[in-house]
């Protein structure tokens, strides 16, 4: 009977495209199984599309990442997964979300709940049949939407009138969401520059100034994962013209030191910021020339292979840098000894920390992205057979030295050099 009344009274009138898209939604991917899987399950099993899905799709954005919800227990869409031979893995069973992956891709889906316990980190849920209690207990209106496979939206917040109206509502009381849950001030704000149309409710930003200190609370990978989706978010250069957001980033994040490089970018940066990954552009916001860096990568878990990456453009910067520094002597130096990704990643931070444009490293970048690294034509095996020289430190310093001389003459030798440095 409730989701009989939900479908009469909570069912929002879809324009065409949202039906359309959402069904095109359907048919480009294999999300279909899913919703075959847990609507067959029982008479009563439903699972909607939700969150950021719906979002996008309204926005006419493009959608990265589908998520469902069901009022199916864990244990049940287990079962219901596995009756239709659909992998899964268990992601937050604790949470009532499962991840089903079909051709690769995967599909988180959740169970309805309600909040029993919260401690601005955690919460202890209840799993529920109630779609409107679900609803309830989310963010802001906005990430509150449902739909069905048809396109059919559930949308008791008026989440989609607030994202047209461009309106970022917290649901409820908006300390009482801040304080079950600390990383919304961060959401807040990347929804804010995303999708607002309307200036901060000064209530709103004294309420997450009051509670800022709880930031401390959250995880650091948390921290780090919610801070990457904002600076790869659509708008993220629109919080340097956003005073009470610009603000808020800096007490959470006081290490992006750098963050009015984003004020000055030159024409190639503006025109290329939303294609370059997230480790290139933290290094534009926490290298400095001081060990900033490093107190970075102590506070956030950053892998090994990125922080080496960061470090690279660091090291290289900490030196007097100037046009000269970028001649291929140098960089093929890097290009050979570090890898592509090290000589394209310091000509890319010139071109995006200059006040202008500079065509001559926008070439030397095309050159290095389109080059391979080519194999050194002596082998330490040649060595050992053409000039008897026998396997030890000896042979390794020689193939060092050739190694050297086979760089710095942009990737060539010539026999007569190789004699020189034997007989040497």
């Amino acid at each position: 009977m409730t989701n009989f009344l939900d479908k009469i009274f909570f069912r929002s009138q879809n324009s065409d495209h949202i039906s359309r898209n959402l069904r095109n939604l359907t048919d480009q991917t294999s999300v279909d199984r899913i919703f075959e899987a847990i609507n067959s399950y029982s008479d009563n099993s439903e699972v909607r599309y939700v969150g950021g899905c719906i979002r996008k799709v309204i926005k006419n954005e493009i959608v990265d990442d589908i998520d469902l919800a069901t009022n199916l227990n864990p244990f049940e869409i287990c079962e219901a997964l596995k009756n239709k031979k659909i992998n899964f893995y268990e992601t937050g069973i604790k949470h009532g979300t499962l991840t089903a992956v079909i051709d690769e891709k995967k599909y988180e889906i959740t169970s309805l709940r309600k909040d029993i316990k919260t401690d601005g980190r955690h919460a202890e849920v209840e799993f529920s049949r109630n779609w409107k209690e679900d609803a309830s207990r989310r963010d802001f209106s906005i990430n509150s939407i449902y739909s069905d496979i048809e396109g059919n939206l559930f949308d008791p917040n008026n989440g989609k009138k607030d994202l047209e109206e461009g309106k970022i509502n917290f649901i409820g009381d908006a300390e009482v969401r801040i304080k079950e849950d600390f990383l919304r001030i961060l959401r807040y704000i990347r929804f804010h520059l995303n999708y607002s149309k309307q200036k901060h409710n000064p209530n709103i930003i004294r309420i997450i100034k009051r509670n800022i200190g709880g930031i401390s609370k959250l995880s650091p990978e948390r921290l780090l994962d919610e801070l990457k989706k904002l600076v790869k978010s659509k708008n993220f250069l629109k919080l340097l013209n956003d005073k009470d957001s610009l603000e808020l980033i800096e007490i959470i994040f006081p290490q992006l030191k750098k963050l009015e490089r984003l004020k000055k970018l030159n024409l190639y940066a503006l025109k290329n910021f939303n294609e370059i990954d997230f480790i290139f552009l933290l290094s534009l916001l926490i290298i400095d020339g001081t060990d900033n860096t490093d107190y970075f990568f102590y506070k956030f878990n950053i892998s090994k292979k990125d922080q080496k990456r960061v470090k690279k453009i660091d090291l290289f910067y900490k030196e007097k840098i100037n046009i000269k520094s970028f001649n291929k002597k140098i960089l093929n130096k890097i290009f050979y000894f570090d890898g592509k990704q090290a000589v394209m990643d310091i000509i890319n931070f010139r071109l995006f920390t200059s006040n202008k444009v500079e065509k001559n490293l926008i070439e030397l970048f095309k050159f290095y992205q389109n080059k391979q690294i080519p194999d050194i034509p002596i082998s330490a095996t040649d060595l050992m057979i053409k000039y008897n020289i026998p396997e030890g430190r000896l042979l390794g310093n020689k193939l060092k030295m050739l190694k050297q001389i086979w760089v710095e003459n942009d990737f060539m030798i010539t026999e007569k050099q190789i004699e020189k440095i034997i007989k040497n």
